[in-house]
């Protein structure tokens, strides 16, 4: 189980600011959740739906939606962020 944190459109897409989530076998990367939180439909499908506007984090840690899960406490999804 992983708790999972929605930020910004996330959070507004899909109602929620975190959930706890029973990670799958089928759950190795970040990509690969995305894939699954988005086929949930509604809001996921809407948040999840260009991972080319998915960031992430694996415990605090910033990581590539390629990145390997593992066994994390944390997941967090938020936009791109630009600065200026």
């Amino acid at each position: 189980m992983a708790k999972i944190l929605y930020f910004a459109r996330f959070r507004e897409a899909i109602g929620l600011g975190e959930e706890n989530v029973e990670l799958l076998p089928g759950d190795t990367t970040l990509s690969a959740l995305c894939t699954r939180l988005s086929a949930r439909g509604g809001g996921y499908a809407v948040a999840f739906g260009d991972l080319s506007k998915v960031r992430g984090a694996i415990d605090l840690e910033m990581a590539a939606l390629d990145a390997p899960l593992g066994s994390p406490a944390e997941i967090a999804f938020f936009p791109p962020v630009t600065g200026g």
